[in-house]
């Protein structure tokens, strides 16, 4: 009775991400509605909230593939119940990618769930439960840019088309991120499988300074240029142009004051 009961509680969805669902719904409709007196507030907070729900369901897509795959430890550690909180490292898959979107506007990638690789066979499998991940990131894009490629866009309100706009720019620039093959990234979890033991050994050593490496390449103008115009041409194939990414962000940091030409833009 007792282990059926811990391991319905090991996949029972935690009120934390409920919560956090919770403000992401609130606060979308605040955006939606003009609800709120400065609408850049409700535009940040459903901004912040829907972020983290994108990371709380990257680290769960992580942990049920593992599951499948035949690591059975993964419920007992609290993964499966979307709660932040239980990730081995709440500060890199939480914490830290909300101050880079509220410094820099860019999707960090985190990255938190200790998956017993001795448990799993199969290369397959392996590179499957590193690309689960960054797949999220992909799924959730595909939903912000719906309304932009389906061109459903009327009557939805100029705000919250902003809001879509700059979501849909995190998770693209997440998805990318995470599916660089750099040691530490998810996407070099999906091609390490497929190396030879002498090379994984040899990279082993430089996977936890993997994002720090990306990050400080980006740090370069012309790098950062060409990632950029990579994400640009991106989101505008996927119908989000320039303006409504710019006053995505412009609205997204309401501390800095309203912006005269995206409070009359269309």
């Amino acid at each position: 009775m007792t282990t059926a009961a811990s391991r319905r509680s090991d996949r029972r969805i935690s009120p934390v991400f409920v919560g956090i669902v919770a403000v992401t719904a609130v606060t979308g409709w605040a955006a939606w509605t003009g609800f709120a007196a400065q609408p850049g507030i409700a535009v940040f907070l459903f901004v912040t909230a829907a972020w983290i729900v994108s990371l709380c369901l990257h680290e769960y897509a992580h942990a049920r593939t593992a599951l499948h795959s035949g690591d059975i430890s993964i419920g007992a550690k609290g993964y499966l119940t979307l709660n932040p909180l239980k990730y081995t490292h709440a500060l890199l898959s939480i914490v830290l990618p909300v101050i880079f979107v509220i410094m820099g506007g860019i999707g960090l990638p985190g990255g938190a769930v200790f998956i017993e690789r001795q448990r799993i066979q199969g290369r397959w499998k392996h590179s499957l439960i590193s690309a689960a991940g960054p797949l999220t990131n992909v799924l959730f894009a595909a939903v912000c840019t719906a309304p932009f490629w389906l061109h459903a866009l009327d009557g939805v309100p100029r705000d919250f088309q902003y809001a879509l706009a700059f979501l849909a720019l995190l998770q693209v620039t997440a998805a990318i991120l995470n599916f660089l093959p750099v040691p530490g990234l998810d996407g070099y979890g999906v091609i390490e499988p497929w190396l030879s033991h002498n090379i994984r050994r040899q990279v082993e050593p430089f996977a936890p300074f993997g994002l720090l490496a990306v990050f400080a390449i980006l740090w370069i103008p012309s790098v950062n240029g060409v990632f950029f115009d990579a994400i640009d041409a991106i989101l505008n194939g996927l119908g989000i142009d320039d303006i409504h990414r710019y006053c995505g962000l412009e609205l997204y940091r309401f501390w800095q004051g309203g912006n005269e030409f995206c409070s009359v833009s269309p």
